[in-house]
């Protein structure tokens, strides 16, 4: 039996894992996907935002800007990529001034630091990019940008090495209320817990029904994106966001921690919580809104879209409560879910010490994870160091991102352990570049075969039906 089971393997899911591993507890993760941040986790704006914008006095007010101060620190234990960058919420006329005014107060409510507004001779000199309509700005220098899969891969793998243990391909069919805790059952088996945690995303209200939780329902909101390539992420330095409206932040652009430029996302509530398909619509939205906040955007260098689905609780306020004992809800985490991840996880382990979860603290706990080696980041002394110790880094697999055999081998044997082609591309970038994976994919099919014994049939792009292999051409070898 274990102690505490928690239901999702996304960020929310995952900081909770890792926040609660460093008491002896027994403690697993379950998620119906193939690999861990399979959910918005891998497909939302990648920021970690400064706080200004939830209305004070609300808990996803509070745990934003607690999370925002946490994770720099965070990102350092778990060595992760974080780069506090700044964001500016840019205006174009004397309402959206009203706003932004609006949302300085709020901010300062809430306790953001540094919030300010500058006029548009300061805000031309420090993002020279940004349209000359714009006549003022709301400057967070507290914002930030991060990865969030790798993120929640590194916080996973800690809680892992902290004694976690994770279920994949598990998906949550019933939850049945027993006389020590819950028994969670999947068609493949089931397990049995004092304490659960739903961290589900968009299903965390079919999952709360479960155990007779109606009081609230998540409706998916569609996402688009556009990713563009390496040569356009120094366009912007800051995160670039226009004045909200109710229906969300609007679309923004931004530099990723990795390179890039980001546009989007679109903001479309919808019904079907599997569809997370891609529209002209969507795109030519993209590119008229983010060209006239930034010009200069070359939308001919995209290399990559997609979309996300936000969980949008009913509430209007992040879910997080115990409708019964012994059972958490962490539903409607929907932005600033990411900013607010290691509060939110501190915030359950509060829920949860209150209702009795033993509080014993291990003395071996490791709050650090080794950073991935990033071969391309290397000088060239540095590199032919790392090659002279493991000839493996020499062999350059994935030419667009510079990614190496022995990166790749690295990630295949670290907790947790990709079992596909898009958990190798999350962890090491290897098929994020130009060619989207097309000269790399065979390679890296090739390690996941050897290294852990997967036929090369039943190698998937990412996890399900997605077979890349159907069949032999040439005879056994």
């Amino acid at each position: 039996m274990y102690d505490v089971v928690i239901i999702g393997a996304g960020v929310v899911g995952a900081m909770t894992a890792r926040t609660l591993s460093k008491y002896n507890l027994k403690i697993c993760i379950v998620d119906k996907e193939n690999d861990v941040a399979m959910g918005a986790t891998k497909a939302n704006s990648a920021i970690v935002h400064a706080g200004f914008d939830a209305e004070s006095g609300t808990l996803k007010a509070r745990l934003n800007v607690k999370g925002s101060e946490m994770m720099e620190n965070t990102a350092k234990e778990l060595g992760v990529k974080y780069r506090r960058n700044g964001s500016l919420v840019i205006v174009f006329d004397d309402e959206d001034r009203k706003t932004i005014e609006t949302l300085y107060a709020r901010g300062i409510q809430n306790g953001v630091k540094g919030l300010k507004i500058i006029e548009k001779d300061e805000l031309e000199g420090i993002e020279p990019s940004v349209s000359k309509a714009a006549i003022c700005a709301l400057y967070a220098p507290t914002g930030a940008i991060i990865c969030p899969y790798e993120l929640t891969v590194a916080a996973v793998g800690n809680a892992i090495d902290n004694g976690a243990e994770l279920k994949l391909n598990f998906e949550v069919k019933r939850i049945t209320k027993t006389e020590n805790g819950f028994v969670v059952c999947s068609d493949g088996g089931s397990v049995e817990s004092r304490f659960v945690v739903n961290a589900a995303g968009i299903y965390s209200d079919s999952v709360a029904a479960m155990v007779g939780d109606n009081s609230f329902t998540v409706t998916p909101r569609r996402g688009e994106y556009i990713l563009l390539d390496k040569e356009c992420g120094g366009l912007v330095s800051h995160t670039i966001f226009r004045t909200p409206t109710k229906a969300g932040k609007g679309i923004l652009v931004s530099p990723t921690v990795d390179g890039n430029l980001l546009t989007g996302p679109t903001s479309q509530n919808i019904d079907n919580k599997d569809d997370k398909s891609t529209t002209s619509e969507g795109f030519a939205q993209i590119m008229r809104e983010a060209a006239e906040d930034v010009k200069g955007i070359a939308f001919s260098k995209t290399i990559t879209s997609f979309c996300g689905l936000r969980a949008v609780g009913s509430t209007g306020d992040f879910i997080i409560n115990s409708p019964l004992e012994g059972f958490i809800n962490a539903a409607g985490i929907e932005s600033p879910g990411l900013s607010a991840s290691p509060a939110i996880a501190e915030y359950i382990e509060e829920l949860l010490l209150k209702q009795g979860m033993k509080c014993d603290m291990k003395s071996d706990f490791n709050p650090y994870r080794k950073p991935a080696h990033y071969f391309r980041d290397a000088s060239l002394e540095e590199k032919n160091e790392i090659i002279k110790k493991d000839k493996s880094f020499g062999r350059i697999i994935c030419r667009c991102e510079t990614v190496t055999e022995g990166e790749i081998l690295e990630a295949v044997r670290t907790n947790p352990k990709p079992r596909d082609l898009d958990g190798v591309k999350r962890r090491t970038r290897a098929q994020m570049g130009r060619c989207q994976g097309g000269f790399c994919s065979p390679y890296i099919i090739d390690i996941l075969h050897k290294e852990l014994n997967i036929p090369y049939e039943e190698i998937t792009k990412s996890g399900g039906k997605s077979y890349v292999i159907t069949g032999k051409t040439k005879g056994d070898e």
